[in-house]
């Protein structure tokens, strides 16, 4: 079973003021397809408060798969993708580029989606847009290849080339 965490990026969420939908989809999504959401938190968008988190679940839990939510657009205060960036070891950009050409079949605003994806030590972080339909439909689109890199990042994988 892959360990997972939500992390929702909302100040709005953050101060209770709106209900977390997204998280709580993603939390559903990933515990039905055999994920085990081990921490779920909401926080506000601050760039070294989303930092912090994004380091504390890779070096301290160790858990395998970040999702994020929200803080991925073209707002002031939209600083994910930043965050994300700034603490990763290795770029993972073809899971960011596979989600904008699925959802570009969906709506041409997928292109506005500044998401990103990378590799810090053994746990993959992947940025999801904040709308609920966004963020599970961008999810879906690469779900079934995470198994699969994940197990070649703790090297559970040992040959992939067949």
């Amino acid at each position: 079973m892959i360990s997972a965490a939500v992390l929702t990026i909302s100040d709005k969420g953050s101060k209770g003021e709106r209900e977390d939908i997204t998280g709580k989809d993603l939390k559903e999504l990933l515990e039905s397809s055999n994920y085990s959401v081990e921490y779920y938190k909401i926080i506000p968008d601050e760039i070294e408060e989303i930092k912090r988190e994004l380091i504390y679940i890779c070096d301290e839990l160790k858990l395998n798969l970040i999702l994020t939510n929200g803080g991925t657009g073209f707002s002031k205060r939209d600083v994910t993708p930043e965050a994300t960036l700034s603490v990763i070891e290795k770029n993972a950009i073809g899971i960011a580029e596979a989600m904008r050409y699925n959802s570009l079949k969906i709506t041409p605003k997928a292109m506005l989606s500044r998401a990103a994806a990378g590799i810090r030590k053994d746990t993959l972080i992947i940025n999801l847009p904040g709308s609920p339909k966004g963020a599970v439909e961008n999810f879906k689109s690469i779900m079934d290849a995470i198994p699969h890199g994940i197990d070649i990042l703790t090297g559970k994988a040992k040959e992939c080339a067949r």
